[in-house]
């Protein structure tokens, strides 16, 4: 329900920009007015996700572990699992955002006949996730040949790395087939596991119709509906320099494309994709644990009268001793 929900939205976001830009000529509005505003909220949320995010106390250290911590000299502990510098910690976060550690000795449980159960292997979700990751990356950077002039050289190494198949022409960009494949089988991969439907919501589906909607139709502008790239690029420096023309001709689909990048924009600060961002303000992964040297005293805590066992011993040794139970004083 939750797949078929998000998918209709979806279908009902290319029928807006199709009605918009085919049948009323909103031009003016897809390609200026909506992109603005879905920038604008993009950078509005992000920052306020992120001061939100910075303004929780987090008195403890509370690092998520699994490895040895370090404690005497003679045993061995684990500098990047359970990190007890800032050098640890850099390392540590440096494998998580580039190459997704955790989710690399991720394991998958299954419950066999016995009953006994069997943990194994997955590493499908690592590999799909670090292709997505990193293919939308690159795909993102390749798109600054249309924002900038003259186009930085880094673009056009990425650019020539990407396609040195030089299959086809225009020659294929293997980013983008991959970033289709890679979202397409984090679709398919939540729909038949039953475990992973069963915890999927709209939210979850929503950004993956949208992402496989936003390559697909920039796979279809690339290699079957050709658009003007010229008129496409005054269309961009335009929005880049806050000087925006909309040329004449440009294609319906390319409004499509555009208005389902802005909504993925608006769209982001909102929703579990910021997570891009939270990684890095996240405890359990951004502090040191070294609370076998250092200890963390909860700033926050107000005075509470307490009840000692001196005091308590005092109130009731007559009847503990009438108990049987042991007493400090007699």
């Amino acid at each position: 329900m939750g797949a078929l929900l998000s998918l209709s939205v979806v279908i009902v976001l290319v029928l807006i920009a199709l009605a918009g830009v085919g049948g009323a000529d909103l031009t003016l509005l897809f390609g200026v007015v909506i992109p603005y505003l879905a920038v604008a909220t993009f950078l509005a949320g992000v920052v306020y996700r992120v001061v939100k995010w910075a303004r929780s106390p987090v008195p403890f250290h509370i690092p998520t572990t699994c490895g040895q911590q370090k404690s005497l000299p003679w045993i061995k502990h684990s500098r990047l699992e359970n990190p007890s510098s800032t050098i640890g910690v850099i390392g540590r976060m440096a494998l998580e955002v580039l190459l997704f550690r955790s989710l690399f000795r991720n394991l998958k449980t299954e419950l066999r006949e016995g009953p006994r159960l069997v943990y194994g292997s997955d590493k499908w979700l690592w590999l799909a996730g670090l292709v997505f990751h990193w293919s939308f990356l690159i795909v993102l950077i390749r798109h600054l040949r249309f924002f900038t002039h003259p186009v930085p050289s880094l673009v056009f190494l990425i650019d020539s790395v990407d396609g040195f198949l030089q299959i086809g022409s225009p020659h294929l960009l293997m980013t983008g087939l991959l970033l289709l494949l890679a979202v397409t089988y984090l679709f398919l991969r939540r729909v038949f596991i039953p475990q992973v439907r069963y915890i999927s919501l709209p939210a979850d589906y929503f950004p993956l119709f949208l992402i496989m909607a936003i390559a697909a139709s920039g796979i279809l502008m690339r290699y079957f509906y050709k658009v003007d790239i010229v008129k496409v690029k005054e269309l961009t420096m335009g929005l880049a320099s806050l000087n925006p023309t909309v040329p004449e001709g440009i294609g319906t689909i390319f409004y499509v494309h555009l208005f389902l990048i802005c909504t993925l924009f608006a769209y982001f600060p909102f929703s579990k994709l910021m997570h891009m961002g939270g990684v890095f303000l996240s405890p359990t992964r951004n502090l040191t644990n070294n609370s076998r040297m250092e200890r963390h005293v909860n700033p926050w805590n107000y005075p509470v009268k307490v009840h000692t066992y001196e005091e308590y011993e005092e109130e009731f040794r007559e009847k503990m001793k009438q108990a049987g139970i042991p007493v400090e004083k007699e």
